[in-house]
């Protein structure tokens, strides 16, 4: 049996620009789930719990802020047997959630000039985006007042504003592989789109320095730093991100083996593959899998 992921119909209907609920809990009970709408979340007191989106595994501080694309797999969930600390200590958790179609903000308001840190953050969801504290700080405020805005036009723009700050903060950091998402992110740069390119299509074979170098028209050396500068990572971690990635679906879509898994993925050594997937991603490949053992129903 595959491992299986709710598909949530959320309550947004056509006419609505978003919808939008602000409760208190105590515990985490919902299953990992996808949905079309793209969903900004925001928790407090929520120490301890993990967020789950897409093959991203992350342990969560007091505070948490994400912004999830389309039908990307997420959840924050307790870890079995853990006591949330700030629940233990009388705070229930606050959790406010904004889902809005992904039509709000098509492609074509996107493409204006005017438009091209939201277009940027929205391509960024594609992947889930997580903020750090700092930026949850400066917007706390536009939250709690985005809440208690009555329903109609100005609520809206309130919400666009705070999807424009999101959009100008600096201190973030994306959360799914871009192969697991199925969102490839290309460079800028004419030569390093052209290797990112090569990369997408051929991962999963052996990919050498010198075969990528004289793709870009360069030296090896004088590529490796030219890359590194462009995407923040060396060729190698790029490599391995994309085969990591790529895994992860497996091990949540197939019930291929971990082994089989191991080597369609790109890597020829399965107890190095399991080393690195523990070391990126925090858990073994058969616990990531665990995490994704749910029953497929519609809520």
């Amino acid at each position: 049996m595959t491992s299986k992921v709710i598909t949530e119909i959320t309550p947004l209907t056509q006419q609505d620009s978003f919808y939008m609920f602000d409760h208190l809990k105590e515990t985490y009970d919902y299953p990992l789930h996808k949905h079309e709408e793209i969903e900004l979340t925001f928790m407090e007191n929520c120490t301890g719990v993990r967020r789950v989106v897409g093959d991203s595994i992350e342990t969560c501080g007091r505070f948490d802020l994400a912004l999830i694309g389309s039908n990307l797999e997420h959840a924050w969930e307790q870890v079995p047997g853990e006591t949330l600390a700030d629940v233990a200590a009388g705070h229930k958790v606050r959790e406010l959630v904004v889902q809005f179609s992904p039509d709000l903000l098509d492609d074509k308001f996107l493409a204006k000039s005017q438009m091209a840190s939201l277009r940027k953050l929205m391509d960024n969801a594609k992947r889930g985006i997580a903020f750090g504290t700092p930026v949850i700080m400066r917007i706390y405020n536009k939250l709690d007042q985005l809440s208690a805005e009555e329903p109609g036009f100005p609520r809206v723009l309130r919400l666009l504003d705070i999807l424009y700050q999101l959009s100008i903060e600096t201190d973030f950091h994306t959360l799914a592989t871009s192969s697991f998402a199925s969102a490839p992110t290309f460079s800028d740069s004419r030569r390093v789109h052209k290797v990112e390119t090569y990369i997408n299509e051929h991962f999963r074979e052996e990919i050498r320095l010198q075969t990528v170098a004289d793709l870009a028209g360069m030296t090896p050396t004088a590529f490796s730093r030219f890359f590194r500068l462009r995407t923040n990572r060396t060729l190698s971690d790029y490599i391995i991100d994309m085969r990591l990635g790529y895994a992860a679906r497996q091990l949540v879509d197939t019930t291929t083996s971990i082994i089989e898994i191991c080597y369609a993925s790109g890597f020829n050594n399965v107890s190095n593959f399991n080393r690195i997937f523990r070391k990126r991603k925090g858990c073994s490949p058969s616990d990531f899998r665990k995490t994704y053992q749910k029953s497929k129903i519609t809520v």
